[in-house]
């Protein structure tokens, strides 16, 4: 007996749930073990893909290509050398000032909510602070002994750290100078009904979203560096960064980045904090609002709920790392589905018109 379209189309999103699950904890296994590797590599794309821009402008000028290439590695390693002097040194520098500080802050925070838990008891007002502050205290409390043990993990890791830079750049190199026919190579072993697509998508996603992202974020920085710095902010370079680097985060780092560096002000001067979530929710609605619709558009036609779901899953499967690439990944999955679906509809429609004419 035949089933019934609509009978199959449930029976197909029935069976795609578990599939779909199953196949996310298989990726998340496969990514915990070979984490390193995976990361090296993708990081490694991630370079080539942003350095084939100022190589392409080389290559404009009639150097050869193996030669722009290694130009712009020297240039782009000398740049990390520069700012691991300058730059790397003060922010571990502020990092661990704002460590050390933490508990001491804790406690003037704590006094002062319990003045104003004072205040709002004596008029009878329905708060209470001090409990609150006092729940958040000892949560923070508890994670700070682990702070030292993981500075030190940090600290031992950081051979393999710049062992990874050196793959990451070596890998760059072959990337940039054969990335073409490897990518050409795996693409051919696709259809090409879906392969060509595919590829047209994946471009198009990690062009448009990560490379703006990544301006957008480096634009964010630059402007609230000297904006921190007249405020006379603490730790303007260091708070600064975190902004920057949340908005690497679509859609939520940006709040999640102003709300703990507010925080973190606030417990040093309640004014001051007052015009640091300001000025920086200014600055990131001038980039959401003025240069976000000109650099990114609305390109990957994705649902917001399914923008956090794909955030999410991104998370748990492979961390920060995750977060970054999962939006693009996930505009390239329905770019390449909205294509596919599109050739087959015209496939249809040339079958029916030669049915017809037939």
């Amino acid at each position: 007996m035949n089933r019934s379209p609509d009978l199959q189309r449930l029976l197909i999103i029935g069976l795609s749930g578990p599939i779909i699950a199953l196949n996310l904890w298989l990726l998340s296994q496969i990514y915990r073990y070979f984490e390193n590797l995976i990361t090296v590599l993708l990081a490694s794309a991630l370079l080539a893909l942003l350095l084939n821009y100022p190589v392409r402008l080389f290559e404009r000028t009639g150097v050869p290509r193996t030669r722009a290439v290694i130009v712009v590695l020297f240039l782009t390693l000398t740049l990390l050398l520069f700012l691991g002097v300058t730059l790397l040194p003060s922010v571990i520098d502020q990092t661990g000032q704002v460590l050390q500080k933490i508990p001491a802050w804790l406690e003037t925070s704590r006094q002062n909510l319990e003045a104003l838990d004072n205040f709002a008891k004596q008029r009878n007002l329905p708060l209470d602070l001090k409990g609150f502050s006092g729940r958040i205290n000892n949560q923070i409390e508890q994670q700070l002994p682990t702070l030292p043990s993981q500075a030190l993990v940090l600290a031992l890791g950081t051979l393999g750290g710049l062992l990874n830079v050196i793959l990451i750049l070596v890998l760059a190199f072959y990337m940039l100078v054969y990335g073409d026919r490897l990518w050409n190579g795996l693409i051919n072993l696709l259809p090409a009904r879906y392969g060509i697509p595919f590829s047209q998508s994946l471009w198009l996603n990690f062009h448009n979203f990560f490379i703006s992202q990544l301006l957008l974020a480096l634009f964010v920085t630059a402007v609230l560096i000297p904006i921190f710095l007249a405020l006379r902010v603490p730790y303007a370079l260091l708070f600064a960064i975190v902004i920057g680097v949340s908005e690497l985060i679509p859609f939520i780092g940006a709040a999640l980045g102003i709300a703990l560096v507010t925080v973190l002000v606030l417990f040093q001067n309640v004014g001051l904090a007052f015009w640091v979530a300001v000025l920086a929710t200014g600055v990131h609605q001038v980039r959401d609002n003025v240069l976000a619709p000109k650099m990114m558009g609305s390109f990957t036609g994705l649902n917001p709920i399914w923008i956090f779901v794909a955030l999410l899953t991104g998370l748990q499967v492979a961390g920060f790392l995750g977060i970054v690439i999962a939006v693009p990944i996930a505009g390239t999955i329905k770019t390449t589905l909205d294509i596919v679906r599109g050739i087959n509809q015209l496939d249809e429609e040339r079958w029916e018109d030669e049915e017809l004419s037939g």
